[in-house]
């Protein structure tokens, strides 16, 4: 069915509340013929959708359209409706003037999918979907939509119970936390978005190499960054960073403290305590990204950042990738100072987030589902990340180095210079193998020559295929130089 005209009827400035006659809905579907002398053929509104539109009687419609058609401006066509006189109906998809696409910033990230259908992916960060809590969730999901009113509105600041719950699990963690000062997000990139908008002063440091995402966000919101390179193997030369730092003057460090994307790495307790009297010396703020805190085994947590410097240090964390992607739940700890301006940031963004997961993964945690999850994920993370270093020692090489970060989802693979990176790439893909070079994480060139190897996605079957041809291939490599 052909679209319609639409009509804006007017009745010449009277506001009285008058009804509409046909005497002005023929005005206006002349004046619309008039308008459209080089494009007629479009059909009029059927009867019944004009009379609900202005609130008339179809009656009143149909006598319009009547002297419509007696005036020579409109015709009827059988079982198709009235139409203006003209060209024939299907001259409305004739493009007439067209504006020029709006300029937008150029795509700048390469492609981050699996690759060729049934290729093993070795440098996702994300958790094997069969360890992940599919079933106790959904069992939550159904629970919350049998809940009357719980699914009808959201909160900016997020659902007010799982708030308080994250503020609980954070006290028992030795991070003092208020639930009025937690705000929910969609997952740790709107975290970091709602700060990035927030900022009064848009200069920012970050590590080197960075959160690929994370970099991209800075750039196109014009943020100045100061990329602090480290060594994955040996840490952060915190006296260079420190020069660094007092150089640019940021008003933003942004940190991953446990298990860097992409290198693995989690900053010492020692190497905190100093990045804090830093930040205190110059008057720079922190973002803290913790992530991975909770994918570590034995249960133990590291201090963070916001334990050991207080209620000043922003704090995020995501649910994320140790329950289910697809659910997209994060927060922010902010103070009091602080949140104020970042729910603004956020309901400018995007209103409220998801009410019904928020309420979901409530449901989850108060029934102590988390937790047992957490054991179990742990453990498989455990085998896995065992499995990893054991293929890695007999399949790699000499030259060849990887980190060992403990727990997490991946390390960081080095390589010798003189393999091809991009080579490599391409011979591994033709073997079903997929590896990411990791570039767009650097800012300049980049002083490390590798990849990050996630070992949390792949099954151990798939572990134990891909380790020892990765391995092959990079020995040919390095053969042909």
């Amino acid at each position: 069915m052909e679209p319609y005209l639409r009509l804006n009827v007017n009745l010449d400035g009277d506001r009285a509340g008058r009804l509409v006659g046909a005497r002005e809905i023929v005005a206006a579907i002349v004046a619309a013929a008039s308008r459209r002398s080089g494009e007629t053929g479009l059909r009029l509104p059927p009867v019944r959708v004009l009379a609900h539109q202005l609130g008339i009687s179809k009656n009143t419609v149909a006598a319009a359209y009547a002297e419509a058609a007696a005036r020579g401006v409109v015709a009827g066509r059988r079982r198709r409706g009235v139409f203006l006189r003209g060209k024939t109906a299907a001259a409305h998809a004739e493009p007439g003037a067209a504006p020029p696409a709006p300029r937008l910033q150029p795509a700048r990230l390469p492609s981050h999918g699996a690759g060729a259908h049934g290729a093993v992916s070795l440098s996702h960060v994300f958790v094997d979907p069969d360890l992940l809590p599919r079933r106790r969730l959904s069992e939550c999901i159904r629970s919350v939509l049998r809940t009357p009113g719980i699914h009808a509105f959201y909160e900016a600041q997020g659902h007010a119970p799982l708030r308080r719950a994250i503020a609980d699990r954070l006290r028992r963690r030795g991070i003092p936390a208020a639930a009025e000062h937690v705000l929910i997000t969609t997952g740790s990139q709107q975290a970091l978005d709602v700060v990035c908008r927030a900022l009064a002063d848009r200069r920012v440091a970050t590590e080197n190499p960075a959160y690929f995402l994370a970099r991209r966000l800075f750039e196109m919101n014009g943020v100045a960054v100061t990329g602090l390179p480290f060594d994955p193997f040996g840490g952060p030369d915190l006296d260079a960073w420190s020069r660094q730092l007092r150089a640019a003057r940021p008003s933003l460090l942004y940190l991953t403290t446990n298990f860097h994307n992409p290198t693995g790495y989690s900053h010492t307790t020692e190497g905190l305590e100093t990045i804090l009297a830093i930040a205190a010396e110059i008057g720079m703020g922190i973002l803290e990204d913790d992530w991975g805190s909770d994918m570590l085994s034995f249960s133990e947590f590291r201090p963070s950042l916001r334990a050991l410097g207080g209620p000043g240090v922003l704090y995020m964390n995501s649910f994320t990738k140790k329950l289910l992607p697809s659910m997209r739940i994060g927060y922010l700890l902010a103070n009091e100072q602080t949140i104020g301006a970042l729910v603004e940031a956020k309901r400018v963004s995007t209103l409220g987030g998801p009410m019904l997961l928020e309420a979901s993964l409530f449901e989850f945690l108060d029934r102590g589902y988390y937790d047992t999850h957490l054991e179990g994920l742990q453990r498989a993370l455990d085998e896995r990340y065992g499995l990893c270093l054991d293929l890695l020692r007999r399949h790699m090489p000499d030259g060849v180095s990887w980190t060992t970060p403990g727990g997490g989802p991946l390390l960081w693979m080095e390589l010798p210079r003189a393999v091809d990176l991009d080579r490599l790439s391409a011979r591994l893909l033709e073997r079903g193998i997929v590896i990411d070079a990791t570039r767009e994480s650097f800012f300049g060139t980049p002083h490390l020559h590798g990849f990050k190897l996630g070992y949390a996605y792949p099954k151990p079957a798939q572990l134990e295929r891909a380790i020892p041809m990765l391995g092959a291939a990079i020995t040919r490599e390095m053969r042909r130089t």
